[in-house]
C-alpha cells in the first residue's frame, strides 16, 4: 500500500463525497431546533461520522469475505434509505406543522431517530467497501477516520447553518427540514438507477 499523497487525497475526496446527504440531514436538523447546544451538535455531527466510518469497513470485510451475498444486499440500499429518511422526515413535517412552540419547548431529534438518519445517509457508503477492496486493513482503518473526520467537519457546517436559518424562519423550519429529508430519501433512491 502506498501512503502517499494519492490515499490522503483520495480519502479526504472520498469523504466529502460521502458527506453530502448527511449535510443535508445536519442542516435540516439545525432548521428543526435553532437552539441546539453545542454538545448536542458535536453529537450529531460525531453520529453521522461514526456511520460513514462504519459502513466502508462493513463494505471492506463483505469483499473479503462474502462478495456475493454483499451483491445481492446491495439492490435493497436505496429502498431502505427512501423508507428512513422517509419516515423520519414525515414525522418532522407532522411535528413542524403541529408544533409551533417556541425554542427552548421545540422537541428535537431524539437519539434512535439521530441512529436512523445515520445509518440512512451512510448506508450507500457500504458500496465504498468496493472501493477500498484492494486496501490492507490498516490503510482501510485510515481511510474510514480520514472520511468520519471529514464527515464531522461538514456536519458541524450543515448544523451551524440549519441553526442560524432556523431561527430566522421561526415555526416554519420544521417542516422545511422535513421536506429536505424526503428529498434526500427520493434523491437517493433516484440517482441509484441512473
Amino acid at each position: 500500500m502506498n501512503w502517499g499523497f494519492s490515499f490522503f487525497f483520495n480519502s479526504i475526496l472520498l469523504g466529502v463525497g460521502l458527506a453530502m446527504d448527511a449535510f443535508s440531514v445536519s442542516l435540516a436538523n439545525g432548521l428543526n431546533e435553532p437552539c441546539m447546544k453545542k454538545r448536542k451538535m458535536c453529537g450529531i455531527a460525531g453520529m453521522f461520522s461514526f456511520f460513514q466510518a462504519l459502513m466502508p469497513m462493513i463494505g471492506w470485510v463483505c469483499v473479503k469475505t462474502v462478495v456475493q451475498y454483499f451483491q445481492s444486499f446491495e439492490k435493497l440500499i436505496p429502498w431502505i434509505a427512501l423508507i428512513l429518511l422517509g419516515f423520519i422526515g414525515g414525522k418532522m413535517l407532522y411535528e413542524g406543522i403541529k408544533n409551533d412552540a417556541p425554542c427552548e419547548e421545540k422537541p428535537g431529534v431524539g437519539f434512535w431517530a439521530l441512529v436512523i438518519q445515520g445509518i440512512a445517509t451512510s448506508i450507500d457508503a457500504l458500496s465504498v467497501g468496493f472501493t477500498i477492496s484492494d486496501y490492507d486493513l490498516l490503510a482501510a482503518i485510515v481511510a474510514a477516520l480520514l472520511i468520519a473526520a471529514v464527515t464531522f467537519i461538514i456536519c458541524m457546517g450543515g448544523i451551524m447553518i440549519g441553526r442560524k436559518a432556523g431561527t430566522k424562519l421561526a415555526g416554519k423550519a420544521g417542516i422545511l427540514g422535513g421536506a429536505i429529508l424526503i428529498f434526500i430519501g427520493i434523491e437517493i433512491f433516484v440517482t441509484s438507477w441512473f
